[in-house]
């Protein structure tokens, strides 16, 4: 992952978004229903009551089930195209010019660098990993509220924010997921809203201090779902939750 952006943010956020969609039963009852794998048997009951809360503040399970499109572009360096339904996505990195145009759970798809698009296997491969690396990391800064309950994570309780008087916070760690297992999250819930407010993020979970903590902010609705862009010092814009995208958006440069 030799990409600016991915060096300073990408370590601690993989294995959040792969389970996109998968339940513990395919029929879905609205409900918040786990995904499979989520570690119910360690989480705190307040911790599930509290995520499945913030589910419903930002749209609720149903109408987040029924997005099909997202797009967003990723802090000005990279515009996402994201089919949730299909796994389908397209990423144009910016300041290197390079087209992604995948399937994050076949991993097929192509990649075109400037006017030139890869063949060689190996390198092709590589690329296309890479590709699935930035989009689980950059989705996990726009959609982590709607993955509370993913496949892997623990939820703990914590209690009071202690640098905030109306929120309360929960714990994200992770077991048998990802590439980076030994993350973890604190995630401040506002009393009042239920929305997400504020995160801190630890390289590893006993850090005694987070990497950095950042704001969520400016929440708007898009489509039936609300999102968040600001992050305080940075910013995801150009969000988008479109009823259609043309299908050629992920099969053409």
């Amino acid at each position: 992952m030799k990409y600016l952006l991915l060096i300073v943010l990408l370590p601690f956020l993989y294995g959040s978004c792969q389970n996109e969609g998968t339940t513990t039963s395919n029929a879905v009852d609205y409900g918040n229903p786990a995904a499979e794998g989520f570690n119910a048997t360690d989480s705190d009951e307040k911790a599930i009551a509290l995520a499945d809360e913030v589910m419903e503040a930002m749209g609720g399970r149903k109408n987040w089930d029924d997005t099909k499109f997202l797009v967003w572009n990723f802090f000005g360096s990279r515009k996402h195209y994201w089919n949730k339904k299909t796994g389908d996505i397209r990423i144009e990195s910016i300041k290197d010019s390079t087209t992604y145009l995948m399937n994050i759970h076949t991993m097929k798809g192509k990649v075109k660098i400037g006017d030139t698009e890869l063949t060689e296997p190996d390198t092709l491969k590589k690329l296309l990993t890479n590709g699935k690396s930035m989009w689980i990391n950059d989705a996990y800064w726009l959609v982590m509220p709607f993955k509370l309950k993913d496949s892997g994570v623990t939820l703990k309780y914590i209690g009071q924010d202690t640098s905030q008087t109306n929120a309360e916070v929960l714990e994200l760690t992770f077991k048998n997921v990802g590439d980076t297992p030994d993350n973890k999250y604190l995630v401040s819930v506002d009393k009042s809203s239920k929305l997400v407010n504020q995160w801190a993020f630890y390289g590893n979970y006993d850090d005694p201090a987070p990497r950095f903590t950042m704001p969520w902010l400016d929440y708007a609705i898009f489509g039936k779902v609300k999102l968040s862009g600001n992050r305080g010092r940075m910013k995801l814009t150009e969000i988008d939750v479109p009823e259609r995208l043309d299908e050629g958006l992920f099969t053409k440069f």
